[in-house]
């Protein structure tokens, strides 16, 4: 396993690599180091860019990976909420950003990718570990008992509180690292190793059950138990896997079950945010409150919208109509990206993003990948509960991994295994 080393490359493309590896060190930490990680693999991929490559900038592709974004540009043109639409565009802009550079770029993606997916995953597994450290040496420090670590004080939001990252979308990388280490796990040559990348998934396991992310939790289950084991085993070692696996689930399910705060927070929670009135204080305004008000406002103009950077002003007032004075003063969005897109795109900015995702689909069936459909699978889910385009982290996440594993095309498996030191990294 060498993922460390430095790779087999002219001096261009080795900067390239490391570039892209600190953006994916900073990604799970604060966003100006990811960001301006970004910002220096563009400036070197200008800096060494090739005439031939600019042909490649402008093609469908692109332009579907890009499609939100080509969205918010076009909203801005019918918006009452022009400052707010050009802030949106810029916080989106790595949904255009990503997809070019890699265009740009002479590194050859499809060759470092497992590596550099690897790398991340191992950052991901570096971070739970100091979260647990973090947590312990807080619990010791003011003489709590260890139990005290599975409270409120300790999970979801608090638990991610010293990355300065939301639980959501840390969880979204740990749960995607988990996919990338199944992936490093069934091409691993060296016994070691293999029990290397099951240690690290074990850690990714803990800490999602303590970042307590119901949508991300939904969505590695489906992967688990369709994806993962339809493109990973044959015959016997697929029944093998469903009784393993059965085994695992069954005993998470125990452990939320058993567990007062991860049964409030998985089960109570979830009836709760459902519930169209607030039933208990934790919850004074559950999310479909705030999709109820959401729909509101698309029936009144489902095909054209309001255009960009209208979603917050016109849920305030209605918001406020409604007497959701919470949702009202903390300025909240509809937490649904679907219904937000709607509501400032029309039926045709929803189809524009479902069309997105479907072809993404449909490139991670034909690639085989089962990265690719975790990913797929995480943004779907997401997607009901989240904005994830209206937010930094929600943004590199979805417009980095979904450029990177379109353009890296289908791993290059075999330039790994004709080397029996490699791996496949």
């Amino acid at each position: 396993m060498n993922i460390f080393k430095n790779i087999p490359d002219n001096t261009a493309n080795r900067i390239s690599y490391w570039h892209l590896a600190a953006f994916l060190f900073f990604l799970p930490t604060d966003r100006y180091l990811s960001q301006l990680a970004l910002i220096s693999f563009g400036m070197h991929t200008i800096i060494h860019l090739e005439r031939k490559s600019i042909r490649s900038l402008v093609t469908a592709e692109n332009g579907i990976l890009a499609s939100v974004w080509l969205l918010t540009l076009s909203g801005l043109l019918y918006t009452h909420d022009l400052h707010q639409g050009e802030k949106d565009l810029v916080i989106q802009a790595g949904l255009l950003v990503f997809p070019f550079v890699f265009s740009l770029t002479s590194l050859n993606l499809a060759r470092y990718r497992n590596r550099l997916l690897l790398f991340f995953a191992f950052c991901c597994t570096a971070c739970v570990l100091y979260l647990f450290g973090d947590a312990l040496l807080i619990i010791y420090y003011y003489g709590f008992p260890l139990k005290s670590l599975f409270s409120y004080s300790f999970i979801n939001q608090n638990f991610s509180s010293p990355l300065a990252m939301h639980a959501t979308y840390l969880s979204a990388f740990l749960a995607l690292s988990i996919s990338i280490l199944l992936n490093a796990w069934l091409h691993a040559f060296k016994q070691k190793n293999r029990w290397l990348y099951l240690v690290c998934i074990l850690i990714l396991c803990a800490g999602l059950i303590q970042l307590a992310s119901r949508a991300v939790w939904v969505a590695l289950l489906i992967f688990q138990l369709t994806a993962f084991p339809f493109m990973a085993f044959e015959g016997k070692k697929r029944i093998k896997y469903f009784l393993v696996s059965f085994c695992i689930t069954a005993f998470a399910v125990f452990l939320i079950a058993g567990t007062q705060v991860f049964r409030e927070r998985y089960i109570a929670e979830f009836r709760a945010d459902l519930k169209k009135e607030p039933i208990n204080q934790q919850i004074p305004e559950p999310r479909m409150a705030r999709w109820e008000a959401a729909f509101e406002l698309i029936r009144v103009s489902p095909i054209t919208g309001y255009g960009s950077g209208s979603e917050k002003r016109l849920l305030k007032e209605k918001y406020y109509e409604k007497q959701l004075y919470t949702s009202y003063l903390l300025e909240l969005n509809t937490h649904n990206q679907y219904l937000a897109l709607w509501l400032k795109h029309g039926i045709a900015g929803l189809l524009v993003f479902l069309f997105t995702l479907g072809w993404g689909y449909y490139r991670a069936w034909r690639q085989k990948d089962i990265i690719f459909i975790c990913f797929m699978l995480l943004v779907t889910v997401m997607s009901f509960s989240e904005n994830i385009l209206d937010v930094n982290k929600g943004v590199f996440f979805y417009g980095f991994f979904f450029a990177l594993l379109v353009k890296s095309g289908k791993p290059l498996l075999k330039i790994y295994r004709s080397d029996k030191n490699a791996e496949i990294v």
